[in-house]
Parts: structure tokens; C-alpha cells; sequence
């Protein structure tokens, strides 16, 4: 356990961000989730919806640092090439 006053703050505030991260990451797989669920089920219209709720939600973890920006812009550009390729089967 710290001992000095600056120490303790610092593991209560590792705590803190380690809880938020845990948050934001658990939200975002859930997005994600509902994301390929609709690909999935054929629903086009709901993973458009829901890729647009994902990419806002992953720039929005990007910005608090709890994903890295590459990170986030790599998972956004195969989310998209998903959606892609799922609109040009239905449409084809």
C-alpha cells in the first residue's frame, strides 16, 4: 500500500480512470455487438444506424485515451468494409 499522500491520491485516481476504461470498452463491444447482429439478421438499415453509433462511441473513447486513435480508425475502416461488403450482396 503507498505510504505518501501523493501516492494514495494517485491509486485512487488509477482506480478511477481503470473503472471508466472498463465502462467505455464494455460499451463499445456492445455497439459493436449489435453492429454484427444486424449485418447478420440482413437488416441494413439497422447497421447503418448502428455503425454510426459505433464509430461516434469509439472516437468518443479515443478522446477520453482510452483507445488509441489507430486503434479506433482501424476498427471503424473493417467496420465499414463489413457494412460495404453486406450493402453489395444485398444489392447485387
Amino acid at each position: 500500500m503507498a505510504n505518501l499522500l501523493s501516492s494514495k491520491k494517485r491509486v485512487k485516481q488509477n482506480e478511477k480512470a481503470r473503472m471508466r476504461n472498463r465502462a467505455f470498452k464494455s460499451v463499445v463491444k456492445t455497439e459493436i455487438r449489435k453492429f454484427v447482429d444486424a449485418i447478420h439478421d440482413g437488416d441494413l438499415q439497422l447497421a447503418k444506424e448502428q455503425f454510426q453509433r459505433v464509430t461516434k462511441t469509439l472516437d468518443q473513447t479515443a478522446a477520453k485515451g482510452t483507445f488509441h486513435k489507430n486503434m479506433v480508425a482501424r476498427k471503424k475502416s473493417r467496420l465499414a468494409r463489413r457494412l460495404n461488403a453486406a450493402v453489395a450482396k444485398a444489392g447485387g
